[in-house]
This record gives C-alpha cells, structure tokens and sequence, in this order.
C-alpha cells in the first residue's frame, strides 16, 4: 500500500506528491507549523487525507508543548487548532478532524498532561487507521456500480494519494479490480495542478491497472464514442442536499455524463457530508495563486497582465449524481433523507 501520510517516532511523514510521478521522496514534519505548510502547500491533498494530515499535526504539537498544567495546554490547543484550521476552506474533514481532536481533549482533560498528550496522538493514529478501513468498506460498496468491463473516467486524484490509503473513488475501482471486473481507466489530466495525470496514473499504474491519461476537453469526445461506461469521483464536501464540492472541472464532467446518459458516481467517507450544509452555494470554493494557472513547470504560458481565475474546487448540484458511495452504504436521490440516514448509521468499521 502507497504510505501517503504515517506517525513515526521522528514526527509525520508525507509521500511529498508536489515530486510526483517523477520522483518519489519524503518530508518529515517535526512541528505542526510544517505540517500546516504541508497542507497549505498540497504535499499534501484529498479531503480525507487533509483530515488524518490535520489530526496528526495536532497530535505534534501537542506532543512539543511544555504546557504542565491541562489548561495551559488547552490554551496551546486552541492555538494550533487555529494554525492547522487556516490552511485549506473547502475540505469539510480538515475541520472535523480538528473538532474531534478537542472532543478527544475533552473527555481526558482531568488526566495528567502526559497522559492527555498520548490520548491525543492515539486518536491521531486510530482516525489514520479508521479512514484505511473505511476506505476499504467504500470500495466494497462501489464495486458493485462498476460496470463488468470497459472504460471507468475519473477526475483529479481520489486515491492511495488522498488519502491514509486505499483511495475512495480509486478505492472503488480496486475493489471492483480485485473482484475480477475489467476495467480500463481513463485519467482526467485535471488542470491546472494535473493530479489526474501526475497522480492519479503513477498509483493506478503501480497496482498494474491499464490507465489512459487525456487531457479535460477530450472527456466529452470519449463519452461520445463510447469509451466511458462510468464515472467515479471524489469529493472535498458533500451538501446535506447532495451537491458535491469537488475539484475544478467535476461538474463540466458531470454535465457531460448527463447528457450522454452515463452513471455519475461520488465515493466519499461520511466525514466528507456536511449537514450542517444545506446546499452547494454554502460551501466555501478556495482560489489559489493565479501562477498555477498562467505557468506550467515554471514556463509563462499566458501574456503578462491578464487576468486568471484559479478556484480549486467547483460544485456538482445533486441531479446529475447518481449515487454517492460511503462506509456506510450508498446513498441516492432524495439525498436529504439517505445522505441523512447513513450518517446516523453506527456502522462499526475495523481497522
């Protein structure tokens, strides 16, 4: 299994993906300052994988603290929460992750501090195991929706790599993978950061499943010609209404799914559903530099001047999704009332 993120003795090590496919290397992270950067600087990226990334720097900082009473290392808490909370918007699981870190705090904050410290780096490493397991649960579900063989298209990157491993979207297609379907691939290049065709191909092509990277405008082409008989994403923050927030370029795919009449799948943990939500139009949409856009391996592609938009994320109302896949089941229209129902599910996942 690709080891995106893990807990080591010398502080949380991340699979660096801003290196990849290219070249494979590692940053330790010694402080939750790093690890923000980390975040913020998307070494790394996928909501899930923000989420455990989250808990973990925490769970360091809290570890560095000299804090020697429970209420001056609350106060630390809140501090690094504030740091780690600041990183990235869209992605719902960066700040349920930080509130089940304070839950955690919470129910021990009458033991020793150095008692309070190791709760929280356990916590920090059962969510890394937890979102493995849940993965795997998801990956069972969606596999079942795969067709038998032929063309699946996928958007960004929802895999091993966004993950504490497994994948959620690409999670559903190793299930299906490993259950005998036959599956070819096709890799959104997902501009401007080209997660699709750097990350997405260089996991899937590590697990040997045939993978074929096009570029975003040649997705409708592939639809048209019969090529795709599915697609399968992820997502960052799913509405209590069903709308999807996901990487730019999603619901273009999407559209285009709808009107060549292809199943539109979204693979998220219930981590990812916000019911605090109610619908798309809540939900916070991230703009970056505008040099993602207007270079590209640090080359001027656009005149100077010019204006660029660059928002990371955009959003797929719930109508054309037909069916959102989590641990807990898949849910389908009306989303307000499965959406609901699955994330009131008590649905025990092992690591």
């Amino acid at each position: 299994m690709i080891h995106t993120l893990e807990w080591t003795e010398q502080g949380v090590r991340f699979l660096d993906q801003t290196k990849l496919p290219t070249e494979e290397t590692y940053v330790t992270c010694n402080t939750h300052e790093q690890v923000a950067d980390v975040i913020r600087n998307m070494v790394v990226r996928g909501a899930p994988a923000i989420g455990v990334a989250a808990a973990m720097g925490i769970a360091l900082g809290v570890k560095n603290s000299t804090a020697e009473s429970p209420g001056d290392l609350k106060r630390e808490l809140d501090q690094i929460c504030d740091v780690i909370g600041k990183t990235r918007p869209t992605a719902v699981n960066l700040f349920w992750a930080i509130r089940r870190m304070q839950e955690k705090f919470e129910r021990i904050r009458i033991r020793p501090v150095t008692q309070i410290k190791q709760g929280l780096i356990e916590e920090a490493q059962r969510m890394h195991a937890e979102d493995i397991a849940a993965n795997q649960a998801m990956g069972r579900h969606g596999a079942t929706l795969m067709p038998a063989d032929g063309g699946v298209l996928t958007h960004c990157n929802a895999g091993a790599l966004a993950t504490a491993g497994y994948g959620t979207a690409l999670g559903v297609i190793r299930a299906a993978v490993e259950e005998g379907k036959k599956i070819h691939v096709y890799a959104d290049e997902t501009r401007p950061f080209l997660q699709g065709s750097r990350l997405t191909a260089w996991e899937l092509m590590k697990d040997g499943i045939p993978t074929t990277v096009i570029s975003d405008n040649m997705a409708g082409a592939m639809m048209r010609q019969g090529k795709i008989k599915a697609i399968v994403v992820g997502a960052d923050r799913i509405a209590a209404n069903g709308d999807v927030a996901n990487k730019i370029g999603t619901y273009t795919v999407a559209v285009l799914a709808k009107e060549h009449g292809i199943p539109f799948y979204v693979a998220a943990p219930i981590s990812t559903v916000d019911l605090a939500c109610l619908d798309g139009s809540q939900i916070p949409i991230e703009q970056r530099n505008a040099q993602e856009v207007s270079h590209i391996a640090g080359k001027q592609m656009v005149p100077d001047g010019v204006a660029v938009e660059n928002p990371a994320f955009d959003v797929t109302p719930a109508q054309y999704i037909a069916a959102i896949i989590t641990e807990n089941g898949i849910a389908r229209s009306p989303f307000d009332i499965s959406l609901r129902k699955l994330t009131a599910q008590e649905v025990e996942v092992h690591p």
